[in-house]
């Protein structure tokens, strides 16, 4: 890795929280190739040879061209898929998006530097069952939880509680209606709706209700860690904050130095060096874990506090940074 080169940027096109790292890394002249997966192969080459145990070669768009040897660190941030030439067959661009998947994906895993977030790690750290036993291997307070198709263990489930679940899609579930943007986000559900006939169509997750005093987004950076309290004054929010931004303040906030050592233990379990988590504060002032996002939106954080989380980011993406 080279002190003074270039940060691959990988992400869509239409990105604002990518552009505000852009725009802070261009601020400080540190050299910027962004490009989107879906540019290859149509509109973006690759050429690398593997000489002396190092891949050596390009990338260019048309417009500019990137040395891979100079790249000293990648800012992968939810880029979107291969796009082929019209005309393809499906059968034929399922393999050829296999082979860019493999290869030009393969290629950049073997660059000697630093990712924000490495993606294979972070795939698998997508997985919320997974995030939830190493929250809890690290000592952070957990939800009970049960995940299940069967309609009557949802039920038994509900009965151990003793009152409200919250059902929470595994993914994130975003789509079209009728023209119209949709998303699932967490629901309340409560006993007497159970046991119900859909939760044997596939694999559902049902958490105990736990009471809210506020939500933290807590985003760590390598060792740094920013928090800031998330309060709503709508009913939909108050379930799942994502479903009414319009409602939020925010407050900066200093987490318990055992929710601090949590975080940074789970993000180094998963091995990353990102994560935005997400926290219930009880009215006792307990923090319980709910998620953490390897690749987490945060500008709207940054924006409503000044917490400096992009300066953070591109520290680390220079290599300044923990």
């Amino acid at each position: 890795m080279t002190d003074a080169g270039h940060v691959l940027v990988l992400a869509g096109r239409f990105d604002p929280t990518c552009d505000l790292v852009v725009e802070e890394l261009n601020r400080r002249a540190v050299p910027v190739f962004r490009a989107d997966l879906a540019e290859f192969p149509l509109r973006l080459t690759l050429a690398a040879s593997l000489s002396k145990g190092r891949w050596n070669g390009t990338l260019a768009n048309g417009r500019r061209t990137l040395d891979l040897a100079s790249v000293r660190s990648v800012y992968y941030r939810r880029p979107t898929r291969p796009k082929f030439p019209e005309g393809m067959s499906p059968e034929a661009c399922k393999t050829a998006e296999t082979e860019a998947r493999w290869g030009f994906g393969g290629l950049l895993s073997a660059l000697p530097c630093r990712w924000l977030p490495p993606p294979g790690k972070a795939a698998d750290a997508e997985y919320k069952p997974l995030q939830l036993r190493v929250a809890a291997e690290a000592g952070l307070s957990v939800p009970r939880t049960l995940i299940t198709n069967d309609p009557e263990a949802a039920r038994e489930f509900a009965d151990l509680i003793g009152g409200p679940l919250v059902y929470k899609p595994f993914f994130h579930v975003r789509g079209t209606v009728g023209g119209q943007a949709v998303a699932v986000y967490a629901n309340v559900v409560e006993p007497d709706d159970l046991p119900h006939p859909d939760i044997a169509t596939t694999a559902h997750l049902f958490q105990e209700w736990v009471p809210k005093a506020h939500e933290v987004r807590l985003t760590v950076v390598g060792r740094r860690i920013f928090a800031a309290e998330i309060h709503t004054d709508s009913d939909a929010g108050r379930i799942d904050w994502r479903s009414d931004y319009d409602s939020h303040t925010y407050r900066i906030c200093e987490p318990p130095p055992d929710v601090e050592a949590g975080a940074l233990r789970i993000l180094d379990s998963l091995g990353l060096p990102y994560g935005a988590f997400d926290f219930v504060v009880t009215p006792e002032g307990e923090w319980r874990f709910l998620e953490v996002n390897p690749s987490g939106q945060y500008g709207f954080v940054q924006q409503a506090t000044g917490l400096p989380i992009t300066a953070a980011i591109c520290d680390y993406l220079e290599g300044t940074g923990q």
